[in-house]
């Protein structure tokens, strides 16, 4: 990919920030979203809205709520970290945030009325519920996926606090709550009002319990009340990610079969166990994994699938700008345990020192056993990074190009960005092998 440096404003923000009073900033979100909200007609009211909240699982939880609607005959749209749908159309989300500004989502939402969406799908975030991005959003159905330490900085570095700003979401009186009965968190948000509690689970018992779940090197397999369900997206976890379609779709009168039908019509989720092929004789994915429990759960999906004497090559990274630094060893011991080789290239340094970020990552994985130069690897550029990870692989083997999923830039030292999508540069440095 063209490399082109773009300036962005975050100085600016951060100096107002800096000098002006917290009520102030906080009055002033929620003005921009009052006038979006009214410019654009209030469209949220025009639709049933679905938000999806969570640490993980978010956008592919969405997607999965898309195909299930519109497998059904109900237009839907969906605004994600990875991809916006309106009906059939679909593009990739250009911006580093989940939730766009007010006045994105709301000219979005507006779209999706013009062009007869019945349902909007929003994926919540905690930083755009703490600057008030959701103000006319509306929501009719609340997504609990699961819980677990991120974003902390932002938060004051409480676990609790995190917590309770994506409670905002539920505190508008929804009509429906559904959430993950898996997940130790999920009380505090089933506490409250709404017309109707739906839980689901793997583990514990729930409203909707996924069983006999059966991996394949094509999907995963899994039966709900004896009803069974495939997926076209790799990963058991992928199953809490998609009974929330299953619950809503029977909320809005569909049978099994149409729902079955949605939720295998999904084949690929932008940058989440996204399968690359180019004809090499090993397994490519790329995917967002950029935390603990995402970078374990794929991990084991990979273990799974490897077969006799297969290698696991994992490229990570971790992001700069204020990110939890926290993460970092946990990730390196995570690679060094559950990979053959580790690669450890930049992600979004930001303002941070990138080799520093990639060292501690390092010197974790070399503490639980990898040998510099030998199964583990520290290339700060991404691009040779992704093209080592390639070049060490052999048939049958699986490499894991982690960190930015479908992200479609990569954020450096003085608020710039350079264009940059993991997908477009591994397929690259495939032909290039390949050829």
């Amino acid at each position: 990919m063209g490399v082109r440096v773009s300036p962005r404003p975050h100085k600016m923000k951060k100096f107002l920030k800096k000098i002006l009073p917290a009520r102030l900033i906080v009055w002033y979100h929620c003005f921009l979203a009052l006038v979006a909200t009214v410019y654009y007609g209030f469209p949220a009211k025009k639709m049933m809205v679905i938000g999806v909240t969570g640490t993980k699982g978010k956008t592919s939880t969405a997607n999965f709520i898309w195909s299930v609607l519109m497998a059904g005959g109900h237009r839907t749209g969906i605004i994600s970290t990875a991809n916006i749908r309106i009906g059939e159309k679909e593009f990739l989300n250009p911006r580093h945030m989940t939730m766009p500004g007010r006045f994105v989502i709301q000219k979005l939402m507006a779209e999706m009325v013009k062009n007869g969406c019945q349902y909007c799908v929003v994926e919540t975030t905690s930083e755009g519920l703490k600057q008030h991005r959701q103000v006319g959003i509306y929501y009719n159905i609340g997504v609990f996926t699961n819980l677990s330490p991120e974003h902390l900085p932002s938060h004051g570095g409480s676990f609790e606090k995190y917590k309770k700003m994506k409670g905002k979401m539920f505190a508008g009186g929804l009509k429906v709550i559904v959430a993950n009965k898996d997940d130790e968190n999920s009380d505090y948000y089933l506490s409250f009002p709404a017309d109707k509690k739906i839980t689901f689970a793997l583990e514990q018992p729930a409203d909707y319990v996924a069983r006999d779940i059966q991996e394949t090197t094509t999907g995963v397999n899994f039966d709900v009340d004896k009803i069974m369900f495939q997926l076209a997206i790799l990963g058991k976890f992928n199953v809490y990610n998609a009974l929330p379609a299953v619950i809503i779709g029977r909320l809005v009168g569909m049978d099994s079969q149409t729902i079955a039908k949605g939720l295998l019509a999904l084949k690929v989720i932008p940058g989440r166990m996204e399968l690359i092929n180019e004809g090499q004789k090993f397994t490519v994915i790329v995917d967002y994994a950029h935390e603990q429990k995402s970078m374990t759960s794929l991990l084991q999906t990979a273990n799974n699938l490897k077969g006799l004497g297969a290698k696991i090559i994992l490229s990570l990274g971790d992001g700069g700008g204020g990110r939890d630094r926290a993460k970092r060893p946990v990730m390196g011991e995570l690679a060094a345990k559950l990979a053959d080789y580790v690669i450890v290239s930049d992600t979004d340094p930001y303002d941070d020192d990138p080799q520093e970020i990639i060292e501690t990552i390092g010197a974790a994985a070399e503490k639980f056993g990898k040998i510099r130069n030998e199964n583990l690897f520290l290339i700060a550029d991404r691009r040779v990074g992704i093209r080592r990870a390639l070049n060490l692989a052999k048939a049958g083997d699986l490499v894991l190009i982690t960190g930015k999923g479908a992200e479609q830039s990569m954020m450096m030292a003085n608020d710039q960005s350079i264009p940059w999508d993991d997908r477009i540069i591994v397929r690259e440095e495939l032909k290039k092998i390949l050829s």
